[in-house]
This record gives structure tokens, C-alpha cells and sequence, in this order.
């Protein structure tokens, strides 16, 4: 056990000083989300109720967006965090305040939507299609419908290097996606699932999970493989996270309630099962795997395999 009385932890990740950075829905329901930063070697488990936590105001009175996903730069401590269902993603300033940093997406997930690759880069997927388009910040009026009907359909990935000297926040249907590199549709194919979660590999490969569970793998030559097929189940909520020997986790979400590895090999093992609303997973450098249970309110630590 690492720490108790977390109201509804969703997200984890760790900053450069080595303490656990949660993203909490908060129990109130009057702020976008709630920030603890735990101090991992203070004995355990911590009593969250006695840490002091940072409440993030929503960013917009009219929208009232939740947060649900958070990536932190290993390097600089910057804790970026992304709308629930909704269309931005932010950077925590100081007040506490959400300065926007990319804005204009369809239809942004929670979970492991986004993510920092190696050389700090902001990756995130989103999806193409008159559904999603119809959740995004500036939808075509009806008369002009047919251009996204008849254009691309399916997932969307976009890479953005944020110390380039250009304004923020960028906009997503303005960017040129590194997947797909070509907006080729084909009338005898169904469009591709949609992408729910990525993670950077400690090379420059990114790493997927679809809706149906397929865990794909994008290389530098822009081809999305398939790597595994998990278990047939309601993949929602989900999270995924990269070990330093190459290795998936991935955490199944709420319905499934189990966490899977994928060796480099490929093969598939079940880490943990019959979870309490499992979350945003991550690894410490020892390998231990921290987890957070939302229905439950606390955060374990699961070690590794000696």
C-alpha cells in the first residue's frame, strides 16, 4: 500500500525529484481535477487527507471540462494534462492556472491519451470521423458535412515539439499528423479502430492500444504493426506505460480490471487482476508498478518479479 484516502485517483506519474504526482478527480466535484504530490520515501502508506494538494479551477466557467489524463517531463517537472471527452490539453502554470497548449481536437480521451516521448516531445491521439467531429470546439456547419462524411475516417496521432519558437496554444486541425502520413481512404476497407491509448518506447517507436485491445506499434517509417491481440473484453479507461527493458503494461480499465504485460517478445501475462478501478499505471526505475484504484481511493505498489 502506498497512500490512502485519495479521492478517486486517475492518473500517476513521477517527476524528476521522484515523487508520485497524482491526478485526482477530486470528491467535490467543483474543479477540473486535484493534484498530490507524494513523497515515496516518507513511510507507507500516506495519509493523502494530510498532504497538501493543489486544486486546479476549471480552465472555462462555460465549458467546465474535467481532466483526465496527465503526462510529466522527466526533465522539467512540466505536468501537462488533457481534457476528459474533451478538446485540449494543457500545462499546469503556477496560481494554480491551465495555460493551453494544444486546442482544436475532435474528440481527446482520458487515460493514457497523451504522452512525452524521450526527447520531451507532446504525443497525442485523437480520431477523424462525423461522430468525433461532431464533439470538437468549431464543427463544419451542416452544409458543409459532407467534407468530413466523404474525407478521412479513423485515428489520428500528432507529435508536438512545444520549445519551438512558436505561439501557443497549437492547433490540432491545423497540424500535420505523423499518422496517417497519407489521408488515403480506401471504399473496400473499413476504417481502422480507433486509437485509446499510446506510450513511448526508450527508443522513438510509440506504442498503441485500440478499442478492441490490439496493441500496435508505430516505427519511424510511419507503418502502424501489430504487435498483440489481448484478451476480448470492454476496453475503457485504459492506460499503457513502457518498461525500461521494452515491455508494455498495459492497465485493461474499469470493466476488465486487470493489468497485462507484453514481454519484447510479444508474449502476453496477467500482472494483476480483480482491481478496484484501476487507472494510470507507471514505473519506477526498480521496476515496481504503481497503480491507482479509484473505487477504493488509495494506490498500491506492485513489485517486480525477483
Amino acid at each position: 500500500m502506498v497512500a490512502t484516502a485519495v479521492p478517486r485517483p486517475i492518473q500517476l506519474a513521477l517527476d524528476p525529484r521522484g515523487r508520485l504526482v497524482v491526478l485526482s478527480a477530486g470528491s467535490s466535484g467543483d474543479a477540473a481535477g486535484e493534484i498530490y504530490r507524494l513523497d515515496l520515501r516518507a513511510p507507507l502508506p500516506i495519509d493523502a487527507s494530510r498532504v497538501p494538494r493543489v486544486v486546479i479551477p476549471f480552465a472555462d466557467q462555460i465549458r467546465k471540462a474535467v481532466l483526465g489524463s496527465l503526462a510529466v517531463d522527466p526533465r522539467s517537472g512540466s505536468v501537462f494534462l488533457g481534457e476528459e471527452n474533451g478538446n485540449r490539453i494543457y500545462r499546469l502554470g503556477d496560481e494554480p492556472r491551465l495555460q493551453p497548449v494544444a486546442v482544436g481536437l475532435n474528440h481527446l480521451l482520458g487515460g493514457a491519451a497523451l504522452t512525452l516521448d524521450r526527447r520531451g516531445h507532446l504525443v497525442f491521439v485523437d480520431y477523424s470521423g462525423s461522430e468525433a467531429h461532431l464533439r470538437s470546439e468549431t464543427p463544419l456547419p451542416p452544409s458543409l458535412s459532407f467534407l468530413v462524411d466523404e474525407g478521412y475516417r479513423g485515428p489520428l496521432v500528432f507529435r508536438i515539439d512545444l520549445t519551438e519558437d512558436r505561439p501557443l496554444p497549437r492547433r490540432a486541425d491545423l497540424l500535420v499528423p505523423i499518422f496517417p502520413r497519407k489521408e488515403a481512404t480506401r471504399p473496400d476497407r473499413e476504417p481502422l479502430w480507433r486509437l485509446i491509448g499510446v506510450t513511448a518506447t526508450p527508443g522513438d517507436d510509440l506504442v498503441f492500444l485500440s478499442s478492441v485491445g490490439e496493441v500496435l506499434r508505430l516505427g519511424p517509417d510511419g507503418e502502424l504493426r501489430l504487435v498483440v491481440r489481448l484478451p476480448a473484453g470492454h476496453y475503457h479507461r485504459t492506460n499503457l506505460t513502457t518498461g525500461p527493458d521494452g515491455s508494455i503494461f498495459v492497465c485493461a480499465g474499469y470493466q476488465i480490471r486487470q493489468i497485462f504485460r507484453i514481454s519484447p517478445a510479444g508474449r502476453v501475462s496477467v500482472v494483476a487482476s480483480e482491481l478496484g478501478d484501476p487507472g494510470g499505471i507507471v514505473l519506477d526505475a526498480r521496476g515496481a508498478l504503481y497503480v491507482p484504484e479509484a473505487a477504493i481511493h488509495r494506490i498500491i505498489r506492485i513489485a517486480p518479479d525477483p
